[in-house]
């Protein structure tokens, strides 16, 4: 998969910005991305310290940007169109200092077109790196909430890898019918970016009226405003995830779906069902796990664990990049 992201990449490089320009995974998956000359990492920091930060640590960021929030000579141009875009709920003096903190500016160098993504999160908070993001970049046109899915991929039995998409594990916690045909369509996007013909099967602990309930009722009811809302891609449900994945199973409690047995884009009702659901995959299912992969914004902007390590950095950045 990653493979292919840096061709396409190679073809058409871009510039990411880095929240933490001195932290050494930071700088670390930053050398990497240089030595493959398909991505620009863009430095958030002081520029002597980012640059003895990389001299302590032995990596080589020849050929990244390095941009001071303290010295930026567009800053006023910066500032004023921050307060455009906060619509009189900040003053310039609060915007120019907000825009001190390298999650602010990062995004900023994104809405104004410095640089085209942004990965952050490797000390700040999620909540600090989609913040931002709300107020500044916004949602895309048609879009309402920002909501997130993850990227699983394990080695598959006959070659090549098996992918699949998982949404929304991260960002909503309890989303309503129309906020889960939202997550839905963006998350079968994500998916045909990395590869996967998307089978969007919406979960629930009962297979086609098998059991009863609110919860049942809500995934049945946004899954048919789903296959309304992508009328060419396979999306079928309320299905409980053994008919999901297995097509034995899945014909047999779903029969002639297009999907039950064969789904490969996962819609979990809730926040509990989708973060607990990843897991499982990554841990006893031995997927690993990119993301969460922020959608519905009009720039890609993602976070970072803050347990993550400089590989995790340099996939995050991959597929960041990927989606601009």
């Amino acid at each position: 998969m990653f493979g292919q992201l840096i061709e396409t990449l190679k073809k058409n490089p871009r510039k990411i910005v880095f929240t933490e320009g001195t932290d050494a995974r930071i700088l670390e998956a930053a050398a990497r991305l240089l030595s493959g000359n398909f991505l620009t990492p863009v430095l958030v920091g002081n520029v002597d310290e980012v640059k003895a930060a990389a001299e302590k640590a032995g990596f080589n960021i020849n050929g990244a940007i390095i941009l001071d929030p303290a010295t930026y000579e567009g800053m006023d141009a910066m500032v004023e169109k921050m307060v455009e875009l906060r619509k009189g709920k900040m003053t310039a003096d609060e915007c120019r200092e907000m825009l001190k903190k390298g999650n602010y500016f990062g995004t900023m160098l994104v809405k104004m077109g410095v640089a085209d993504c942004l990965l952050g999160g490797a000390t700040y908070s999620t909540a600090d790196t989609v913040r931002p993001a709300l107020q500044l970049i916004k949602t895309k046109p048609g879009n309402k909430i920002v909501s997130s899915c993850f990227i699983m991929v394990r080695p598959g039995a006959s070659g090549g890898n098996e992918v699949l998409a998982m949404g929304d594990c991260a960002i909503n916690i309890n989303p309503s019918e129309d906020e889960l045909v939202e997550i839905a369509v963006e998350t079968a996007k994500c998916a045909k970016t990395f590869g996967v013909d998307p089978k969007v099967a919406f979960l629930s602990y009962s297979t086609k009226g098998s059991g009863k309930g609110e919860d049942v009722d809500k995934m049945r009811n946004a899954c048919a405003k789903a296959k309304e809302a992508m009328p060419d891609i396979p999306v079928d449900g309320e299905m409980q995830f053994d008919a999901a994945v297995s097509p034995t199973v899945g014909q047999l409690k779903f029969p002639g779906s297009p999907v039950a047995g064969y789904a490969n884009t996962f819609i979990f009702p809730d926040i509990n069902a989708g973060n607990i659901g990843y897991k499982i995959a990554q841990r006893l299912g031995n997927f690993d796990a990119y993301g969460p992969i922020l959608l519905g914004l009009n720039a890609p902007i993602n976070d970072l664990s803050r347990g993550c390590n400089a590989l995790e950095v340099y996939s995050m950045a991959i597929i960041t990049a990927a989606l601009a």
